[in-house]
């Protein structure tokens, strides 16, 4: 990300910190557009998931109807946002539909003209709390075949996108709340 954008997620953090009186954060989809245009991927591409308060399972905050689906064990083996947690640093695979892993989030429809798209390309970065993983982002591209699914993602981006982690880090504790 260029200086520049970093900046303005950083002005938008400050914003998401702010809780509107319906407890929504304010802003939190400013952040996730500003990630998605970044990174060339739809809204519902960039996915946020957080530590329970029982340290036992990540579950998601965006996108919003992941959130009624279920959570993901920390001790899962097929599982890369398990495995983020566990190793605390990023990962890029380009090849993502062919790696074992649990496809039930990838079945629930985001959008109407998304349904039945798979992961093909995925980023994963833990989000830190005082040293201590608390968070982790992930940035995926999905279709049909990796072709339809768009570029594969480079280390100069894996980078961008721990340093959106970093940015990230404040809101933990109010998307906690969520």
């Amino acid at each position: 990300m260029s200086t520049e954008s970093i900046s303005d997620l950083k002005k938008w953090v400050g914003e998401v910190v702010r809780q509107s009186s319906d407890g929504e954060f304010v802003g939190l989809n400013r952040v996730v557009d500003m990630v998605s245009k970044n990174f060339a991927v739809r809204p519902h591409e960039v996915a946020i998931l957080v530590i329970t308060d029982d340290d036992r399972f990540l579950r998601f905050v965006v996108p919003e109807k992941l959130r009624q689906v279920g959570q993901i064990p920390l001790t899962s083996t097929n599982s890369l946002a398990a495995r983020t947690v566990r190793e605390k640093r990023p990962e890029v695979i380009n090849h993502f539909a062919v790696v074992p892993h649990s496809s039930v989030f990838e079945a629930v429809p985001i959008t109407e003209d998304e349904r039945g798209e798979a992961i093909q390309k995925i980023m994963s970065a833990p989000i830190l709390q005082e040293r201590k993983v608390a968070a982790v982002i992930q940035i995926s591209r999905k279709g049909k075949t990796a072709a339809d699914a768009g570029p594969d993602f480079t280390h100069p981006q894996l980078r961008e996108l721990k340093l959106v982690a970093d940015t990230l880090s404040p809101c933990v504790p109010l998307l906690c709340k969520q």
